[in-house]
């Protein structure tokens, strides 16, 4: 489950990063809006399905800070590759 919420967390980030430096710049310089609708459209449902990933987890394999935490992570630009690093060493692993 964490490498599938990882790789979803990674393409997030990436997703906005290129919505952000490549296709506003493409909107609002070159006059083409069309990159918008489609990295807007891609990054919109990367950051759904990285939230209903989050939401799967708690409880199962995480504890509810996690989703807390996670959440914060989706909404703050480069977010989600600080807080893989967290899931990763197990920062929110439900005592067995």
């Amino acid at each position: 489950m964490k490498s599938v919420v990882s790789l979803v967390g990674y393409l997030e980030g990436f997703s906005f990063l290129i919505l952000m430096g490549f296709a506003m710049p493409m909107k609002y310089i070159a006059g083409d809006p069309s990159w918008v609708s489609l990295m807007g459209s891609l990054h919109g449902g990367l950051f759904l399905a990285y939230l209903g990933l989050l939401f799967l987890g708690v409880g199962k394999h995480w504890t509810f800070t996690a989703l807390i935490h996670g959440f914060i992570a989706a909404v703050v630009p480069a977010g989600p590759f600080l807080f893989e690093g967290l899931l990763i060493s197990g920062e929110y692993d439900l005592d067995e």
